[in-house]
Formats: structure tokens, sequence, C-alpha cells
């Protein structure tokens, strides 16, 4: 198969053609896999289109998940010879024998398709429908494409899904991020300095053009980011410098404003499917794709656990066949009687109960605001009657408030906020704002994030010049920032501020408080840091490697200067829950 030479196989239990081309509407050939059944006919299709090289098993490039998932769920690796399992995407063994073809692309410059390298650029989106409209075009093809995949697979689905390819009839955004700006590049403003990890540890690792420099595949032998070898000059000239580009659009630009769903032109019949514990990357875009796409067919599923792991069990892949199996292939899966949510309610020891609603948020939502107070350093149903202050530390560890502890089983499910009254002593503040809940002993709750091992409930962020709100787009639960423009603060005079806090899910139970701090940095768990992963970082704090501790964006100067929160009457700081009632 060396220099690009397309070979078909049967193998498996499947006809496999490997490196099949896709001519761009530029003259860039693209390069895919094509897994279909053995039987010639015409088969619905389930396309994805990624950086992390087609040809690199699961096994090889992630092995700590890869272990972690089949030791918890080894129903993942049952049922298939695992040899073409790749990270988020489905595993073609499990699809194709159900009347399936899988089609996996290989994005511009990455893998084994050449160009320039710019990852979630509007020309990926581009190629993303033309290759959608190929597979249409296919002899073994029914015409009717589906996308499915976690993460990258999942966030150039909300793109394309705004360009409407006549022949997409139906896409799964599983922990899909959607908005770049707010949910990964800038939370609230502040850089956020994953997306420098991901692109040199996780991105570039796979651009086209490392060769024999790269890794080489079990699945074909041959080099996964080939068949040339460029030397390292020319691979930095042929790809973007997206760290950089990230962290000079500071405000919601063109850069960003390209790079955005419009939300009114997704039509298309979605699922999407979000993590409560992707705080920092996903569950955000997930939940505004359901709630503002202007498809009439959508549905949303929330569940918990890692970031890799209900993808590819049978709860996920029965969930996912069933949608599928009802627009792709017109079966009879029930799916007309699926509920538009089915939310996985989490509980104290990672227990999580599956309950199905009609709506996001939930109608039947107890908005309830708990007052700050500032002379107990607690959180009170019923306003202050009087005026005060607490000021911490910008890079300190910041005010915690508690709440009484709870004298029935309380569920918090969805969308939260926060207003605060805020005065510094420089012109801007960094606000990082966790919502927690601790036992009688006071030792804090915390789940297996998507990532990090210990996250806390939720998580919100803003940065004070940034405190700008959109009148069209803000709601009491979800205030949404314009991000356009900076606007500095005074020194030492008081300032509103709405904070959005990600939705989240928790049944605290009975003699537990929920707390509520507010810092200028990064939440750190109280015991110090635990595992991390390989090529992220050794050891997680308790925010993933979603940190936002980059010098150059945060100046100590300006941002570990004294912060002073003030309430009282004529200033009700609070924090908003969503409080669900008993049925």
């Amino acid at each position: 198969m060396s220099n690009n030479v397309q070979k078909s196989e049967i193998k498996d239990g499947m006809r496999i053609e490997w490196d099949v081309p896709i001519e761009m509407d530029d003259g860039v050939v693209l390069r895919c896999d094509v897994f279909r059944p053995v039987e010639e006919g015409r088969y619905p299709v389930i396309m994805n289109y990624g950086v992390y090289g087609k040809w690199i098993a699961f096994q090889d490039d992630r092995p700590e998940p890869w272990k972690r998932m089949i030791e918890g769920h080894p129903e993942v690796a049952a049922g298939s010879t695992n040899k073409y399992q790749h990270w988020e995407v489905v595993d073609p063994e499990k699809w194709v024998p159900d009347g399936y073809v899988c089609v996996r692309i290989d994005s511009r410059g990455a893998g084994r398709s050449p160009g320039y390298f710019e990852p979630f650029s509007p020309r990926e989106t581009k190629d993303l429908y033309h290759c959608i409209e190929w597979a249409a075009r296919q002899s073994w093809s029914n015409g009717k494409i589906g996308l499915n995949g976690i993460s990258y697979y999942a966030m150039n689905q909300w793109q394309v899904a705004c360009l409407q390819p006549p022949h997409l009839a139906a896409i799964c955004a599983w922990e899909g991020a959607a908005d770049y700006y707010r949910e990964f590049g800038h939370h609230g403003g502040i850089f956020c300095t994953y997306i420098a990890n991901w692109y040199q540890n996780r991105s570039t690792t796979k651009q086209h053009g490392l060769g024999e420099r790269g890794y080489k595949s079990r699945m074909t032998g041959e080099w996964i980011s080939g068949p040339e070898t460029l030397s390292e000059e020319e691979l930095k000239a042929n790809r973007c410098d997206l760290s950089k580009d990230v962290f000079d659009h500071k405000l919601f630009d063109d850069y960003w404003r390209a790079r955005s769903p419009d939300w009114s032109k997704v039509t298309v019949p979605l699922l999407s499917a979000a993590n409560w514990g992707g705080q920092g990357i996903h569950p955000r875009g997930n939940f505004e794709g359901f709630a503002r796409a202007a498809s009439q067919q959508k549905w949303l599923e929330v569940h918990g656990l890692e970031h890799w792991t209900h993808f590819y069990t049978d709860y996920g892949v029965k969930l996912q066949k069933r949608f599928f199996g009802h627009f792709l292939k017109g079966e009879n899966t029930g799916w007309d009687k699926q509920p538009r949510v089915q939310l996985q309610v989490r509980h104290t020891e990672e227990k999580f109960v599956e309950r199905h609603e009609q709506e996001w948020p939930l109608a039947r939502t107890q908005w309830t605001k708990f007052y700050l107070k500032p002379e107990d350093q607690s959180l009170n149903r019923k306003p202050p009657a009087s005026e005060g202050a607490i000021t911490y530390e910008g890079f300190g560890d910041g005010v915690t408030f508690f709440a009484p502890p709870v004298t029935e089983e309380t569920e918090i499910t969805g969308p939260l906020a926060a207003k605060l009254f805020v005065s510094s002593e420089s012109e801007d503040a960094d606000l990082f704002l966790i919502v927690r809940v601790f036992s009688p002993n006071m030792s804090e709750l915390t789940f297996q994030g998507a990532l990090d091992p210990r996250t806390p409930i939720a998580q919100g962020w803003l940065r004070a010049s940034h405190r700008k709100l959109d009148p069209n787009l803000t709601l009491p639960y979800r205030p949404y920032h314009t991000h356009d423009e900076k606007q500095p603060l005074t020194p030492g005079e008081v300032h509103e501020l709405d904070v959005e806090i990600w939705p989240t899910s928790i049944v605290v139970p009975i003699g537990y408080r929920i707390g509520l701090t507010v810092r200028g940095k990064d939440y750190s768990h109280p015991c110090g840091a635990g595992a991390g992963l390989a090529a992220m970082y050794t050891q997680f704090t308790g925010v993933g490697p979603f940190r936002h501790d980059d010098s150059r964006d945060r100046p100590a100067n300006i941002f570990g200067r004294k912060v002073t929160l003030h309430m009282g009457r004529d200033r009700q700081a609070y924090v908003l829950l969503p409080i669900i009632p008993s049925r």
C-alpha cells in the first residue's frame, strides 16, 4: 500500500478498502478507509472526519484509556477482534454486520491526507461537506449519511450541519463542544492552556508527512502519517500555529465567528450526548446544541464516567444504533417513542439513575437563589439584611460560602448562574466559581470526570472586563457574554457581574451541604493532585488539563491583586441553583 496505492481486501467479515481517494474542490486529495459488508448492495453510511490518524489503533494511541475501559467494561472488547478500534469513533466490526458502511477520513494535513494542517478551520468544515456528498454518490451507499463520534468527531458535526449537505441524514454529537471560544479557548474570557497541550501532544503528532518518524499501523503495517517523510521545517510550514492563533484572538472576533455554528441552520435530526463531568470543554456545546438547534427532531442524552466510556459500552452503542436505525435505515427501532431527554441522574458513589424527561432545562425546575452572607460566609435562601464585604488575594484560595445541611434529599439538575458584586485593586479580575458538596464531616464530594478522577460538582469562569451581556441570548439561568470588547474595572469601584456556571446533576443526601467557592485561580482538590494521563499532565488537580495558568494572559500585577466581594440589601449576591422536586 505504499505511495497511497488503494487496496481492497475481505477480512474479518468485512470488505475493507484502504486509503480511498476523495478529491476536494481545490484539487487536494484526502484519504479514507471504507469498511462495508461483503455482500454487494447499497447501505447507509456512518462517517467521521478528523485529525487523529485513521490507521492508528486505540490501544496504541491511548493505551491508558483503553486499559481502563476494557477492565471496567469488558463488553467493549467483546464481539470484536479489536484490530480496527480507533480513538473516539465506532468499531466497524460492531456496525458493518448490522448493514452499515463505516467511512473514516483523515482530515486535510493529518494522517494519510496531504494539505495544510489547520484543525477546526472553515476549510475542514467545507471538506467534510464534500466528503458527505462523495459518499452519497458511491455504489455501496444508499445516499443516507450519518455522522457519529466523540469530541473532535462530534465538534465538526455542528459546523458542517450549518452547511446543510443534502445527503446528511442524521448526526450523533457525543461529547462535542460547539462554541470554540467559550468552551475551550477562553473560558469566560480567560485563556485555557489546554489547546497548546492538545495541539503539541495529540494533534501534530499525526500530521501528514511525519512518515517514518511517526507511528506504524497495526492495521496495515504502513506509516499512519505517510507515505512520505518531510523535514521538520516542511512540516512546520505546512501547519498553522493553533495555540498562538487562539491566544492572540482574545475577543470573540471574526476568527471565532467563522468557527461557530449558526444554530438556525442546524436542521438535521440530531442526538446530542453530554457528560456531566466534562467541565472545561464539551457538555456546554451539547446542551446549547440541543436547546438552540432549529431541528424539529432532536434528542439529548446525559451520562457520567470517563470521556471514552459510554460511547463504546453496550448502553451507548444500543442508543446510537436505535437512533441511526430509525433515520438511516427506516427500521422500527422504537426511536419514535424515545423521550426527548434521557438523563443519567448522578448520585453519590458514582451511582447513576436513568430518568426520561421532555425538555431541557426541566420545566418543573424550582430556580432557587442562595444568597451570599458575609458575616458567617453562609448561603441562605433569605436575602441578607446588612451590608458586608469579604476580600481575598487574587491568586489565593478565595472564599467558600456554605449552605446549611439539607434536611431532605435534594436534587440539583440543570444550568446554574451567579450574580456577584466585585471590586478589585486593579483594572481586572478573574473569577473562578466552583459549586461543591460536602459530607457531614466536611469531606468534599467529587466524581470521576470525563478526564479528571476528582471533578467538583460544577464550575464557571469570568474575566471581569468581559462582563458585558448579550441581551438577546442571556437567560436568567444562563448569562451569555458577548466577549466582543474589554471593559476595564475602575480600581476600588464595585461592579455587578453575572457568571455562567455549566450544567450539572447531583442528588444531595440528607445531612450534606452545598458550598460555593469564589477564587482567582483554578480549583484544586483539597487532598492534592491525583492521577493524570500521559501526554496531558501526569497529575490532575480537579480540572483535568483545562488550566488557566498562562502568565502572559494573567500577569500577577493585574490578576494577583486583592479582590473584594460585596454583599447586602442593596447588593444581593447569589448563586442560582436548579432544584428538581420529586415527582
